[in-house]
């Protein structure tokens, strides 16, 4: 089979009601418990039918939840309980709608269009900012899976295992679970670390932290001592390693390929419901363990790395903990490298419509799982040369994550908007303001985080004049938008009509975005247009300055 769709195909789709590029994304439902057949309409009406369905449409929350909590999400929670205690959980509470808004976005993106993030914006918003999003995702996933392979090789110098053995059968597993052929295969063995991520709950139990202290902290947000620059950082890196952009790109092309309709998609978002629990669970546990291990002792406020960590809950706790918080951590990066690479290969497939799909194999798909297999081959390649600085690569996701962090969050705003793209299931008025919010929190942020890593003699009353004008930005931003959304619109060139609430969803159930060469031009609004030449000029300057950082630590030899 060729690597690029046939022109028979792409005519077959242009002649169809949606705009699905692979054929592969079209038929039955086979996850990792369960199958639904395609033409299967039937209401479900019993509990256990109910049950039956979410069990096959359960899976891509799961998966970009958990392989979220990652080799950089161990490196920050043991940090932020280490040095800081339990008194930053209040941050994982506050993060919970924002991972759900984002999310929710992208699942009625991919569900409802059949086509991959990248493609979307390219076709929508032109070459440029297509390419920007390709590019940046590609350089930040590489980066981003270097970091999981490090994570590894840290677990294993812990478990006394050969680094280059097990690097190199991780990536051999990872390899092989993504080329079968078979997408229920690789979701059963992602559901299979889906499950080694719960290894955490013992190690909890085993330390026992104060369960009343933790909750306490949980809820009712307060600040620990020390520099507001430190815990300010902190604060961003705990943001930024929970909500990446890698997460859009593949929770929106999973759904795709893994042929998740429209009908679906309350079962969908409860299985992304599910994942966020899990996540803030696991992350919690991590803060919390890690403050327990280390409370009133010397290495209090010295964080070395995830390591560290291990061995000081060995020597404080037992060695039966610290062996399974080594393979909870190899665990997560496992399924990290496993997702962040995806979600490369997924866009590049969509952007450059190749045949890209867990379905087809690599003889059916050479672009796809070559993208794949060269970013694992390439990040475990550069762990295990001797010399290659990882601590400016590791210094470099951070930094760069945050300069790129608000981008991909504008475009789902902007997309989720626009109703020749989503239709009828356009945002409403509350996640406009929500996502509005979200979004101008990002850049502040992120500009505090960019200033921060360029400057590290920044003072307090600076950071604090950052959040003072970021909180006045975001309230303005969030009317300004309201006032677009109510009286400009982006008007849809065949409007959607109003009729009975159950005529309304049933148009909404079966309403697919056309193919994209049927859609109007997108019209850029004035709103609109301010939000990209703000975002451009932002990026412009923190890609400038972050440049000059980076020469400037290459030139001082950091490693």
């Amino acid at each position: 089979m060729n690597q690029i769709v046939p022109k028979s195909e792409i005519h077959e789709f242009s002649s169809q009601t949606d705009a699905v590029l692979d054929q592969a994304h079209k038929g039955d439902i086979h996850g990792a418990f369960g199958s639904i057949a395609q033409h299967d309409l039937g209401a479900r009406q019993s509990i256990g039918h109910r049950l039956r369905t979410l069990l096959a449409i359960i899976g891509p929350g799961l998966i970009v939840m958990v392989g979220d909590n990652d080799a950089g999400a161990f490196g920050t929670y043991t940090q932020a309980g280490q040095n800081f205690g339990i008194t930053l959980l209040w941050t994982l509470l506050l993060l919970i709608p924002v991972l759900y808004v984002n999310q929710e976005m992208v699942v009625r993106l991919g569900i409802v269009t059949g086509v991959g993030h990248a493609r979307l914006i390219f076709a929508r918003f032109g070459k440029f900012w297509g390419a920007f999003s390709v590019i940046d995702l590609f350089l930040l996933n590489a980066l981003t899976i270097v970091t999981e392979f490090i994570g590894i090789t840290i677990g294993l110098d812990y478990l006394g295992v050969n680094k280059y053995w097990g690097v190199g059968i991780a990536a051999f597993i990872l390899m092989l679970a993504s080329s079968t052929g078979s997408l229920r295969r690789f979701e059963r063995f992602a559901m299979i670390l889906v499950f080694g991520s719960l290894l955490l709950i013992p190690v909890f139990l085993m330390i026992h932290p104060p369960v009343t202290q933790i909750a306490h902290s949980f809820f009712v947000p307060s600040m620990p001592g020390g520099k507001l620059s430190d815990i300010m950082l902190i604060i961003i890196a705990i943001v930024g390693t929970t909500v990446a952009p890698w997460q859009l790109f593949f929770q929106q092309s999973y759904v795709i390929d893994k042929r998740i309709t429209p009908r679906f998609m309350r079962y969908e978002k409860f299985d992304l419901m599910i994942g966020i629990i899990i996540v803030v669970i696991g992350a919690a546990a991590i803060m919390g363990l890690s403050a327990a291990t280390f409370a009133g002792h010397p290495e209090f406020s010295h964080f070395t790395d995830a390591g560290g960590v291990a061995r000081g809950i060995e020597h404080y706790v037992g060695h039966l903990p610290a062996v399974l918080f080594a393979i909870a951590l190899i665990d997560a990066c496992i399924i990290g490298a496993a997702a962040v690479s995806l979600s490369t290969a997924y866009a590049l497939g969509d952007v450059f419509a190749v045949n890209h799909s867990l379905h087809r194999k690599p003889s059916e798909a050479k672009g796809f799982y070559a993208v794949y297999f060269g970013l694992i081959a390439i990040s475990a390649g550069l762990v295990l040369t001797p010399g290659t600085p990882l601590g400016l690569l590791t210094n470099l996701v951070q930094t760069l994550a945050g300069v790129l962090l608000p981008s991909a969050t504008v475009f789902l705003l902007l997309l989720c908007n626009d109703r020749e793209v989503l239709g009828p299931w356009v945002n409403g008025k509350l996640t406009n303001i929500i996502t509005t919010i979200v979004v101008a929190s990002l850049v502040m942020l992120s500009i505090i985080l960019t200033a921060a890593e360029l400057f590290p003699n920044i003072s307090d009353g600076q950071i604090l004049s950052i959040l003072l004008g970021g909180t006045v930005i975001s309230v303005m931003l969030s009317v300004m938008v309201q006032l677009y959304v109510k009286f400009k619109g982006l008007k849809a060139s065949k409007p959607v009509l109003i009729h009975s609430q159950e005529q309304n969803e049933q148009n909404r159930i079966h309403w697919r975005m056309p193919p994209l060469s049927k859609l109007a031009p997108f019209k850029l609004g004035l709103l609109n247009r301010i939000w990209l030449g703000v975002l451009r000029l932002y990026l412009v300057l923190a890609g400038g300055l972050l440049i000059v950082k980076l020469v400037q630590m290459a030139l001082h030899g950091t490693h």
